[in-house]
């Protein structure tokens, strides 16, 4: 039996994958969290049973509150790195699916994928494998292959990704700040660095860059 976590801050998408799950044999939905650090204590109290590892994949969605889901991958791989994890978005996959695989992700898929792409992707992960949508694959592909120099927001870190779109978004550092929870003066420092490696000069032209590069849409 395929032990399975959901996690998703939005309860009727949980109940959706349930439902999805629900019909088969060999997939068992045993838990659910709605944020990130709800997520990793679940985790831990699974992973950690005497009787042996509880979790074999983790349905992970990448915009969670106050610790994101590439954040939360991080830390899954560092602590549990055999523990297979399939990345959930509403994002465009360019935007983050190479980003999750590098991570340690070993799938990506689009909320709006077929459920048989997910129950492929469940038990090809929870077997040790990596499933790759052709979209994806082709965007992996041409990463690897990539010549051309590449967008400046594409050289930042995870978390300088992270501060960037709140930014682009119209937040500021004090609300970034608490919702990532990070000091004012981190995030203003992640906020210095973003603006020199992008060359833009002030938050307005961060955010007209990020509608450019269509990390933000309008």
């Amino acid at each position: 039996m395929i032990k399975v976590l959901l996690v998703d801050d939005h309860r009727i998408v949980r109940q959706g994958l349930r439902q999805v799950l629900s019909d088969l044999d060999d997939v068992q939905v045993v838990d659910e969290a709605a944020d990130g650090v709800e997520a990793l204590r679940l985790i831990r109290a699974w992973m950690d049973l005497t009787d042996g590892p509880g979790l074999d994949v983790v349905l992970l969605d990448i915009a969670l509150p106050g610790r994101d889901g590439l954040d939360v991958l991080k830390q899954i791989k560092h602590e549990y790195p055999r523990l297979g994890v399939v990345m959930l978005s509403t994002y465009p996959d360019r935007q983050f699916a190479v980003r999750c695989l590098r991570a340690g992700a070993q799938a990506y898929l689009n909320k709006g994928a077929d459920p048989d792409d997910m129950i492929a992707a469940i038990r090809k992960v929870a077997s040790g494998g990596t499933y790759l949508t052709p979209g994806v694959a082709e965007l992996l592909a041409n990463s690897i292959s990539e010549v051309v120099a590449r967008p400046p927001h594409e050289m930042l870190s995870q978390r300088e990704h992270q501060v960037f779109r709140l930014l682009a978004e119209g937040q500021s550092v004090g609300q970034i700040a608490q919702a990532l929870n990070l000091s004012p003066n981190t995030v203003s420092t992640y906020r210095a660095r973003i603006l020199e490696k992008t060359g833009v000069r002030n938050d307005v032209e961060l955010a007209l860059y990020a509608v450019k590069q269509q990390v933000l849409t309008v």
